[in-house]
């Protein structure tokens, strides 16, 4: 008979009297966002431009150059005018902007559904929570393993990348490092696509009117970016291309495509109307990304349609972009050239749709830590 092996001396060994605990091999998941004001009034306007408009992912021109440009000028009378835009949408009840607030209804949904084995936090790049305090309160709470999860469909440097930097500018300042793994873009997975054909959907059924033509826009970049090698113009095309092709539509990339299926008839055809890519949020005078959503809902009433859906497949949260320069000003400016009738697509924000889909694409990412 075997004798049984004899214990290891010493084992476990006792900690050192100068070590450290280890933390408990918990999991987190942060949702990361593009960040928002603290408040709409002139200061806390200033300080959210200011971060955000001093990083060198969104602003690629030398730094010196856009240092006077930034300080003398555009933080001189930019706050208010950003001001006024937040507080026509400001949520008055959490006293706070409809993208926290959402991001923290997400947050909260996707905790409910992973249950207490998995931690799950949001951060904002810019503004409050940061991704370093966050990130902070993952490790206090012995999140060993995390999965950083930016909600943004299609990839840029401006967004997406920007977010890991500043979690790597905060994992490069510890010594004890956390296991990350970073959530691709999701601007063509099969969940995200049906995620978004649902919602148009269900706002079309809710109409009693029916649209000339859906108007995909997303947000802008500037042309050179893309030059440089940024991806967000494909993924950007593809998001719309593949949309369309679920609703069962035509997909056309500009106003003249529009002008010419109607002229040939092909727009009555369908059951479903045409859907057009397009781009707004354009900043400053160099060529970003066309068509350019202004200017195109301008030309689409010269081309004859009156009536307009416009979906917004580049947010993952309603937020001033899509509250404020989209559903209102967008309004405003089709009416004045002619429209008649004007509607937008909630984002997914936490709908039931929108968290099946994030939490299919987050458990992906945890596939062998829980």
């Amino acid at each position: 008979m075997k004798k049984p092996a004899k214990p290891i001396a010493n084992f476990p060994p006792a900690l050192p009297k100068q070590g450290h605990p280890a933390p408990h091999g918990r999991v987190g998941v942060v949702l990361m966002n593009l960040g928002t004001p603290d408040g709409t009034d002139y200061w806390s306007m200033r300080r959210y431009l200011k971060e955000f408009l001093s990083d060198p992912r969104v602003i690629e021109i030398p730094m010196i150059v856009w240092w006077f440009i930034l300080n003398l000028i555009i933080l001189t009378f930019r706050p208010s005018k950003s001001g006024h835009a937040y507080a026509s949408i400001w949520d008055k009840e959490h006293n706070a902007s409809p993208l926290r607030v959402i991001t923290k209804a997400q947050t909260d949904a996707l905790q409910a559904r992973l249950g207490d084995e998995v931690v799950v936090d949001y951060a904002m790049r810019y503004g409050q929570p940061s991704i370093a305090s966050v990130m902070d309160k993952m490790m206090a709470k012995g999140c060993t393993r995390i999965v950083a999860a930016p909600l943004y469909p299609q990839y840029s440097a401006a967004t997406v990348a920007t977010a890991i930097d500043k979690m790597n500018d905060w994992m490069a300042k510890q010594r004890w490092q956390p296991a990350v793994r970073v959530m691709p873009p999701y601007y063509d997975h099969p969940a995200y696509i049906g995620a978004l054909t649902e919602s148009v959907r269900e706002k079309l059924a809710s109409l009693d009117w029916q649209p000339d033509v859906i108007v995909a826009s997303l947000h802008g970049l500037p042309l050179v970016n893309c030059k440089k090698g940024d991806v967000y113009y494909c993924h950007s095309h593809k998001t719309v291309r593949l949309m369309a092709e679920s609703l069962g539509s035509a997909f056309l990339k500009d106003v003249p495509a529009v002008r010419e299926l109607i002229s040939k008839g092909g727009a009555k055809k369908s059951k479903v109307p045409p859907v057009m890519l397009a781009f707004q949020s354009r900043f400053g005078a160099q060529e970003w990304l066309k068509p350019y959503f202004a200017i195109s809902l301008d030309e689409l009433v010269e081309a004859g349609c009156k009536k307009v859906l416009v979906v917004c497949p580049g947010f993952s949260a309603d937020c001033v972009e899509t509250l404020e320069e989209i559903a209102i000003a967008g309004k405003e400016s089709f009416e004045e050239a002619g429209g008649t009738h004007y509607d937008v697509v909630a984002c997914l924000n936490a709908s039931d749709t929108g968290m099946d889909m994030l939490e299919g694409l987050v458990e992906m990412e945890l596939k062998g830590w829980i």
